[in-house]
């Protein structure tokens, strides 16, 4: 094998490589001394047909098998001999005019995972927002537990309707007097005070009885999102067909017991352990937030093209299919077109958060154990029915990439508890509200800082343009962090195939299915559209 360096600029690398036809040779010869035994032929003992029938009868194929298995071995010797780590897979091109019985020359051409200084994890000062569990908060959840678990029940034909009530009504609305699409419903519950329905509306239903056919005014909000009833007045022919009202059990141990529980303190005590797992995740992602601000903007490194397009392709993907449900798709889209350097500039800085929290891990032994991978495997496999589940297990273990991509959440939360031990940690109490609060505003909008080449660091002294409402907000995809598949512990690279060689041979939401080589998920059941009155 000889290997010519032919571009060697920042992270590109490429080469030509040539196999000579004595390799090829070689291998076909072993080949067909280790078939040989088990061809049968008549004319011929078991084991004893000659050696050049042998290539006679599958010459071509053992061909073909030989010549893969030499640009294989020659690739993998490429990336051992120039110590190459490989951001991708390779791309392998046979020179058109080989023919076998000559020396094959292919030219491959990658990208490189850039050299990382060895990352610092000293000097992160991180705050910690705690949110104490208030009694009322349990209270009120206890208090929500009661209201499902009660039976609603109808009113007599006297009773006016109140707030708390649920109606069941059929509508017609009207604009200009006429009719307009998506504008009526049959059989609609609604509860007045809940605010389901636009500003005006519920509240023109207090009083009515059971029988009643109301007519109401009412004008849609000026951002109402279908813009072609927009600022509109409009009118509802209303028929109240039902009244019902929740009968609240009392709030009691025997409520408690009830629920399989040893009594009302049973109850508050897992409802307040409850809500203090749900601060622990919103302080948790506030940290986690402010971890990898601090790390993007401390670190500064090229990134390889093919891994942030690869990045920004996923991101494009995600936000076409979340613009295709806004209640404007295109405007949504069209907003996502003038913002696309931005969101190229989010994949730059997630894939760059990606290496760095790998090469972290790397260098300070972070590791998924073998027991964790298996819990993670069972855990993947539940969402398969219960014939796939054991393909599944099987395609996780045989396929490196889809085992890595699996193992990455995890181990980037390793990593990420690894830097919280290491960073200067002080605390601060906050209300949820609060908490929330901090979370929304890193929600906000996104404008990418160039620091550096198409660095995509945000920084809070940048000045933030404000998003359009049906937009997607860029902050979400950033917040993100790192690609699952960048922050993982190395896993080897697929076998690169060679290019050109010889061929071997509104309402609802539906989830694409996986690809076919893989086990399919169950098919999840369609949501339904929160009902509105449109």
């Amino acid at each position: 094998m000889q290997t010519v360096e032919t571009l060697n600029e920042g992270l590109k690398r490429a080469y030509t490589v040539t196999i000579t036809s004595k390799d090829i040779d070689a291998r076909v010869e072993k080949e067909v001394a280790a078939i040989a035994p088990q061809v049968r032929m008549p004319g011929f003992r078991p084991g004893k047909v000659p050696a050049n029938l042998v290539k006679k009868m599958h010459g071509e194929s053992l061909q073909r098998d030989a010549l893969n298995s030499s640009i294989q071995d020659s690739i993998q010797k490429l990336i051992a001999d120039n110590k190459l780590r490989p951001a991708m897979q390779p791309s392998v091109e046979l020179d058109e005019t080989f023919e076998f019985g000559k020396d094959a020359e292919i030219k491959v051409a990658l990208e490189v995972l850039p050299e990382i200084a060895a990352p610092s994890v000293e000097g992160l000062k991180l705050e910690r927002l705690t949110v104490e569990v208030a009694d009322e908060q349990v209270d009120e959840a206890a208090g929500r537990i009661a209201t499902q678990q009660g039976a609603l029940e109808e009113h007599a034909a006297s009773h006016k309707a109140k707030d708390g009530d649920t109606l069941t009504i059929d509508f017609v609305g009207k604009i200009d007097g006429e009719a307009f699409e998506g504008g009526s419903a049959e059989d609609v519950k609604l509860k007045i005070g809940s605010g389901q329905f636009i500003p005006g509306f519920e509240e023109q239903l207090a009083g009515v009885k059971k029988g009643d056919e109301k007519t109401i005014t009412v004008t849609f909000p000026e951002d109402y999102g279908a813009a072609h009833l927009a600022g509109k007045a409009a009118t509802f022919d209303i028929t109240v067909k039902s009244i019902l009202n929740a009968d609240k059990p009392k709030l009691d141990d025997d409520f408690a017991k009830s629920l399989g529980l040893e009594g009302l303190d049973k109850l508050k005590e897992l409802l307040k352990g409850q809500i203090e797992q749900e601060h622990n995740g919103l302080t948790r992602t506030h940290m986690k937030r402010k971890l990898l601000d601090q790390l993007a903007a401390s670190h500064d490194f090229d990134v390889p093209p093919s891994m942030v397009e690869a990045e920004f392709n996923q991101i494009w993907a995600q936000l076409q299919h979340e613009a295709g449900h806004e209640e404007d798709p295109e405007a949504a889209l069209a907003e996502m077109e003038a913002e696309k350097e931005d969101y190229r500039g989010i994949a730059v800085r997630r894939v760059r958060l990606g290496l760095l929290l790998s090469e972290i891990g790397q260098a300070n032994g972070v590791v998924v154990n073998d027991q964790e991978m298996n819990r993670l495997i069972m855990q993947a496999a539940q969402q398969y029915s219960p014939q796939d589940r054991e393909r599944f297990v099987q395609y996780v273990r045989q396929d490196p990439m889809a085992a890595a991509q699996l193992r990455a959440p995890l181990y980037e939360d390793k990593v990420v508890d690894f830097l919280f031990e290491k960073a200067e940690i002080s605390e601060r109490a906050v209300s949820r509200e609060e908490l929330e609060a901090a979370i929304e505003a890193e929600d906000g909008d996104l404008k990418p800082h160039v620091h550096g080449p198409d660095c995509g660091h945000d920084h809070d002294h940048d000045e933030k343009p404000k998003a359009k409402k049906a937009a997607p907000k860029k902050k979400a995809a950033e917040a993100e962090g790192a690609p699952a598949a960048e922050v993982a512990e190395e896993a080897p690279a697929k076998k690169a195939a060679a290019k050109k060689a010889p061929a071997k041979q509104d309402d609802a939401v539906a989830e694409e299915a996986p690809a076919d080589d893989k086990p399919k998920a169950k098919k999840a059941p369609a949501k339904k559209a929160a009902a509105k009155a449109e």
